[in-house]
């Protein structure tokens, strides 16, 4: 038989021209893919897991109501239990395996400083990663959009107050690892734009928890205030300690220590703790973004109920369904990328993002509360 090559020719033609257009349609439909890594288990598992489950309350109550462009959001959670190695993996995967579009509140700063790579050499959107490394912010990654405030902007915050108060003698309790000394440099600019120097440090290994040095280290130059840039854990072990040497500092915690979290770790110690916030205070009406978060329907409310680390995962679920919103039904990481950097600025609801173009930072919203003697954060 005489192969008809023209006819053939014609046939193949046809069908490269169908393949891209029919994997163009499959982008169009279905849901929408995001990935996230993040401690659902270890250390970090309670701040970890309402982070998640405020952003689900804000995606699944999108999703009751027909979703973004009548596609529904998926958020695909991956637990790391806050190791490095494991927020890579998973990133990886995420990518790989389950080919998201985006990724969504990656968690941690030495976790995000292993991930931002990737993320760079693929071109990821990457929403709201959960650190406020000033380093991080300060290295080229034009598909991260930030949005807390930095630990530089909580430390200003914080030694602004404290040297409002004549307080000047301050030392610093820090975990060893990026997120600690991020925060510790952070006071130390804050200090030195003021002419001050910091006092005393003390560091402890995140792997153990033990803080007996930083204790003792601390102790001994007798600070009026100490800035704890540490997760609940040895925050509390920290607080315990440094009371039981007879000392009664002035004691901070940046805001991803977790109120909640530390509260069940010191009972009662808890008063008298000041915490730096990154978002509005979560039980008040005051702000439109606040009163649509305590009125979902109890079926999307987070498990943990409202909570700063909630309402932080709920406002990041908020931009990103803004950014798809505005990306239009023809979705691809190009139009979510304009979307988001069109944001300049985009107010939810009271808390205003603002991605200029240049530093992605879409807020510097601090505020410092204090737990007072009922055990309640108060402003």
């Amino acid at each position: 038989m005489k192969m008809n090559w023209r006819a053939l020719a014609g046939l193949l033609f046809s069908c490269l021209v169908l393949l891209p257009l029919s994997s163009t349609r499959a982008q169009q439909g279905g849901t929408i893919k995001l990935g996230q890594s993040v401690p659902l288990t270890g250390a970090l598992a309670e701040l970890g897991t309402e982070y998640r489950d405020g952003a689900l309350a804000c995606f699944n109550w999108v999703n009751s109501k027909g979703g973004v462009h009548g596609r529904r959001i998926e958020l695909l959670a991956m637990d790391d239990a806050y190791v490095v190695e494991r927020s890579l993996e998973n990133a990886r995967r995420l990518l790989d395996k389950d080919g998201v579009l985006a990724f969504f509140g990656m968690f941690g700063s030495a976790n995000y400083a292993a991930v931002q790579p990737l993320v760079n050499e693929r071109g990821v959107p990457s929403l709201a990663p959960y650190t406020g490394s000033d380093e991080l912010r300060a290295q080229p990654s034009p598909t991260t959009f930030w949005l807390r405030a930095s630990y530089g902007d909580e430390s200003e915050k914080i030694i602004d107050q404290l040297t409002t108060l004549g307080i000047d003698r301050i030392a610093v309790f820090y975990q060893n690892d990026a997120f600690g000394k991020a925060g510790l440099a952070g006071v130390e600019n804050a200090l030195k734009k003021r002419g001050l120097k910091l006092r005393g440090s003390g560091v402890y290994d995140k792997t153990k928890n033990d803080v007996a040095e930083a204790v003792k280290a601390i102790a001994a130059v007798n600070p009026q205030a100490v800035v704890m840039i540490s997760t609940y854990k040895p925050t509390a072990a920290f607080v315990k300690q440094m009371r039981q040497t007879g000392q009664v500092p002035q004691f901070f915690a940046l805001s991803v220590v977790g109120f909640k979290a530390l509260q069940a770790e010191l009972g009662h110690e808890v008063v008298g703790v000041a915490i730096s916030q990154v978002v509005p205070y979560p039980w008040s009406s005051t702000k439109p973004v606040v009163r649509e978060f305590l009125a979902l329907p109890k079926e999307f409310q987070p498990a943990a109920g409202a909570t700063y680390t909630t309402l932080e995962g709920y406002l990041a679920a908020k931009v990103m369904v803004e950014a798809l919103q505005r990306a239009g039904p023809q979705l691809n990481r190009e139009k979510l990328l304009a979307a988001l950097d069109g944001m300049r600025p985009y107010d939810s609801g009271g808390f205003t993002v603002n991605y200029n173009g240049k530093d992605r930072l879409g807020s510097r919203f601090v505020e410092v509360t204090i737990v007072g003697n009922g055990g309640r954060l108060m402003r």
